[in-house]
């Protein structure tokens, strides 16, 4: 009899953020803190403005959130230990250290803004949670790492499971944390709302 059996198992960590916080965050203060700091951050609306980034990113401009407001603080202790039980999960050996949040910032995508897809090098973990999905935004679009190497296979089925599709599609909720190995492309396809779409991002570091 046959024996097939999954091997190099690509890992997605989903949770609620409050659920390992020690203070319990507010999310609509958070939202409240992401659209001020964007008001006031004149060096990230140049940057967007110049590189063609639709809505607005702190990511070329502010490396110090925690410093700017007290919830980013209280952000990143929650985040540290979401980050803990992923480096658990995937049976990673840090020799006595810990992975430490390297970067993280603000996102605020408009209706008919994109993230094109990309990868976060020099990083371990990278991540998401959002602060506010609109009816009808994007989901977070994640391409299997296989793809590039597949050549003249078919396309999958749309019956197929979710492990053997060649992209997944997640859609979060306020509140939740996402996790991924940095190496996993991934992209924010157009947001179709027209509302905004807020979501905190950031990448974890071993050394």
């Amino acid at each position: 009899m046959a024996a097939i059996t999954s091997l190099f198992v690509t890992r997605l960590y989903r949770a609620e953020l409050n659920e390992l916080a020690k203070k319990k965050l507010n999310y609509a203060e958070l939202e409240d803190a992401c659209l001020g700091i964007a008001e006031d951050d004149e060096a990230g609306q140049t940057w967007c403005e110049e590189n063609g980034y639709p809505g607005y990113t702190s990511y070329a401009s502010l490396n110090d959130l925690p410093w700017r407001s007290p919830i980013f603080a209280d952000l990143e202790k929650a985040l540290d230990k979401h980050v803990a039980a992923f480096v658990k999960d995937l049976g990673f050996d840090l020799q006595g250290k810990k992975l430490k949040c390297g970067s993280f910032w603000i996102n605020i995508l408009p209706q008919g803004g994109m993230h094109a897809s990309h990868i976060h090098p020099h990083s371990v973990i990278s991540g998401t949670t959002y602060v506010a999905m609109p009816k009808g935004t994007s989901a977070l679009k994640l391409e299997d790492p296989r793809l590039p190497m597949m050549m003249a296979a078919p396309v999958r089925s749309k019956k197929a499971p979710q492990e053997l599709q060649s992209f997944v599609y997640v859609k979060p909720e306020v509140g939740e944390v996402l996790l991924w190995e940095s190496w996993l492309r991934h992209e924010v396809p157009m947001n179709m709302s027209e509302e905004d779409r807020i979501s905190v991002s950031f990448n974890y570091e071993w050394g």
